[in-house]
C-alpha cells in the first residue's frame, strides 16, 4: 500500500472510525438477516442478473427492492458483505468511477458463465449458488466452469 494511503487509513481510523465498533454481535446480526436457503439462492440469482451491466451498490439495492427483494431494505450493509463475498469468489469485480468517486460492480466472465448455467440448469445451479452463499468449498463448483 502506498504511504499516502497508509496515512489516510491511519487518520480515518483515528478520527472517523474511532467511535465505530463492529463487534461479533453486529456480524451475527448481519448474517442472521438471511431468511432461508431458497431465498438466498434467489437473491444471489437476482444480483447476478442485475450485474450483467455495471451498477453501484446503491443502484443494485434499489433494483433489488423493485424486484421485491426486501432483504437489504433496512440492512444495506449485508448487501455489501454479499458483494464482497461474490468478489472474493471471482464472480463479481468492482472498480471506481473516477469522475464521481463511486464504486461499481459487474460480473466477471466466470460470473457470466455461472449466470448462464443457472438460467439453463436449475438443479445443478442451485448447488453452485449454495456454494456461493455458504462457506462451501468453491473449488467443487469451479471445476464445472
Amino acid at each position: 500500500m502506498e504511504n499516502r494511503l497508509k496515512n489516510l487509513k491511519k487518520i480515518m481510523d483515528e478520527k472517523t472510525f474511532s467511535q465505530v465498533r463492529f463487534t461479533e454481535k453486529h456480524r451475527e446480526t448481519v448474517q442472521n438477516k438471511w431468511i432461508n436457503q431458497e431465498d438466498k439462492e434467489q437473491i444471489v440469482l437476482n444480483i447476478l442478473q442485475l450485474l450483467n451491466q455495471e451498477k453501484t451498490g446503491y443502484q443494485l439495492a434499489n433494483l433489488l427492492l423493485a424486484r421485491g427483494v426486501k432483504q437489504f431494505d433496512d440492512n444495506e450493509g449485508s448487501l455489501y458483505v454479499l458483494l464482497h463475498r461474490l468478489e472474493s469468489k471471482g464472480v463479481v469485480q468492482s472498480g471506481w468511477l473516477s469522475k464521481e468517486k463511486t464504486k461499481y460492480y459487474q460480473l466477471t466472465s466466470k460470473g457470466k458463465r455461472l449466470l448462464k448455467q443457472a438460467d439453463h440448469k436449475e438443479k445443478r445451479s442451485s448447488v453452485i449458488l449454495q456454494q456461493l452463499i455458504g462457506g462451501a468449498e468453491w473449488k467443487i463448483a469451479e471445476s464445472r466452469f
